[in-house]
């Protein structure tokens, strides 16, 4: 499928620009202009295809579906963490929809296996792992990521932590028998062109940060030159990858071409996509968002186990993963 690109990139950097084909700068050149047009293709279909069948599941639908959850029981908790999937791109679109979920009456965990869930696994990053490393490492993507998304939701809302939400969150009741838009067939169609086109303009810079390092690695550091800093046989690798990853703020797409060059670097398949959980799941702007409705304690335990959890989740893919 992608073999007239790739024609065209070698044509493009070692005909057009004249860079030799061994030199270090031809095959990062390559790899980047190849990387770029084949990610951003799978970007438009991808997310064409998933926010049509996203628009059959509005922000409204949702919350009326949490809001009928009777206390934090495991269905609901399951509910939220799959609802997350075809829900916001970012952690920070996930906070308004926290917000009006816990105004709602959504119980306080199950809002919360919907905020991990969400960011963490989502419909392009689902995917583009199916297309860039196959069927096994994308299941095992989605089953890490909706587990820590449940357990999490179901420890928070085991230990009662209501208290630590701003108060004037729950002052403000929404009714969750709200209308639901039922539009037309075209009018999804071309809503989601719009909303597609609208999105890879928010987020082509970030893919484009992506693909270059990616390039770099590429080009000027070789296979296996990373897996004795981070490959399986550092027990260290995966829990470095979490504390780097954390501060960063991206999203899928910009993350998964720099992880696809890790792994070719050496860099261990476990360690790669706890680093690409870490980005996606949690940030710094999301925590700045989050503080607006979270008291600390209740913030730095949302983080912490969530960084557990994908932690966890790291050594098992290098475990599982041979």
């Amino acid at each position: 499928m992608f073999t007239p690109i790739q024609v065209f990139a070698d044509w493009l950097v070692y005909n057009v620009f004249g860079i030799a084909k061994e030199s270090k700068l031809g095959s990062a050149l390559d790899f980047f202009v190849f990387d770029t047009i084949k990610i951003f293709i799978l970007l438009l279909i991808i997310i064409y295809v998933i926010t049509f069948i996203r628009s059959f599941f509005p922000p409204e639908k949702t919350r009326k579906i949490l809001a009928k959850s009777k206390g934090s029981t495991f269905i609901g908790h399951i509910l939220a963490a799959l609802l997350g999937i075809v829900t916001p791109f970012c952690s920070c679109s996930a906070v308004p929809l926290f917000i009006g979920f816990v105004e709602a009456g959504v119980p306080l965990g199950v809002t919360f296996s919907f905020l991990i869930a969400a960011p963490m696994v989502n419909e392009v990053a689902l995917g583009l792992l199916y297309s860039l490393f196959g069927i096994k490492i994308a299941l095992i993507y989605v089953l890490s990521g909706e587990i820590i998304a449940i357990l999490a939701g179901i420890i928070i809302g085991r230990l009662k932590m209501e208290k630590y939400v701003e108060a004037y969150v729950y002052e403000n009741h929404i009714d969750s028998d709200i209308e639901i838009p039922n539009p037309t067939l075209k009018e999804r169609l071309l809503d989601s062109l719009t909303f597609t086109m609208d999105l890879i303009k928010r987020i082509w810079i970030y893919v484009i940060i992506g693909i270059a390092l990616g390039g770099f690695i590429h080009g000027w550091i070789p296979a296996g030159a990373l897996a004795k800093y981070a490959g399986k046989s550092n027990p260290f690798a995966v829990f470095i990858a979490v504390l780097i990853g954390v501060p960063l703020y991206s999203n899928a797409a910009g993350v998964i071409p720099l992880v696809s060059e890790l792994t070719r670097a050496g860099v261990a398949m476990g360690t790669s996509l706890a680093f690409m959980m870490a980005v996606t799941g949690l940030s710094l702007p999301e925590a700045i968002l989050l503080r607006r409705v979270l008291k600390p304690k209740l913030l730095a335990l949302f983080f912490g186990i969530v960084a557990l959890g994908i932690i966890f989740t790291g050594y098992l893919f290098n475990f599982i993963i041979r």
